[in-house]
């Protein structure tokens, strides 16, 4: 299982900033949480990234145990 790391408005729509999901690679740790955290949650997803362990990877990275993927929605500034 890998941690999911959630921020900002991810982390608003799941209601938690951490959970620990079953998935072989990342696309599958992300399928989870979307099956788990329901449609604004996806739409969420729509326009974040998705990092695993500090670095930007596809979605068809594998993942190990004790894996951090990080959902990082869209950051503005001013």
């Amino acid at each position: 299982m890998a941690r999911l790391l959630l921020f900002g408005p991810a982390r608003e729509a799941a209601g938690v900033s951490s959970v620990m999901l079953p998935g072989r690679d990342v696309a599958g740790i992300i399928a989870a949480a979307e099956e788990r955290f329901g449609d604004t949650f996806v739409q969420i997803l729509a326009t974040s990234s998705v990092w695993l362990n500090g670095d930007a990877v596809d979605p068809g990275a594998l993942v190990n145990d004790n894996d951090e993927v990080a959902v990082i929605p869209p950051v503005s500034g001013g």
